[in-house]
């Protein structure tokens, strides 16, 4: 089953994502529409296709996503204002490599990794 993105022409933002039908074409769709349409592949993230076939456009679009037609690809919303695009998989990455283990939590107030406690990942008390 094929999908599509709906972009905006002005922000290149992803408006809306929809399934569609394999025989559908991007070209006929935007023609058909006026709108401007991008095919996109379910099982692709980071420039590769999941069950092993060929990746298609970097990622899988989702709203907020932004086309970019230099790389014919759609790039997710930075995580944080500091990290960096991978040229790549266009995914963001941090500025600094993840600690090992499982307890680290990105603090972009000092753009570093935070050991992860209890106390800073509980609620607060009303």
């Amino acid at each position: 089953m094929a999908h599509f993105a709906e972009i905006d022409p002005t922000t290149m933002l992803v408006t809306f994502v929809a399934r569609g039908r394999d025989e559908d074409d991007e070209t006929e769709l935007s023609a058909r529409t006026g709108r401007m349409i991008r095919q996109t592949s379910y099982n692709t993230y980071g420039g590769r296709h999941l069950l092993g076939g060929t990746p298609f456009r970097k990622n899988y679009a989702g709203i907020g996503f932004t086309f970019d037609p230099d790389r014919d690809a759609f790039i997710p919303p930075a995580s944080y204002p500091s990290w960096v695009l991978n040229e790549d998989t266009c995914l963001w990455e941090p500025p600094t490599s993840k600690p090992e283990g499982e307890n680290w939590m990105w603090d972009e107030a000092t753009v570093s990794w935070v050991e992860s406690t209890a106390e800073t990942d509980a609620p607060p008390q009303p």
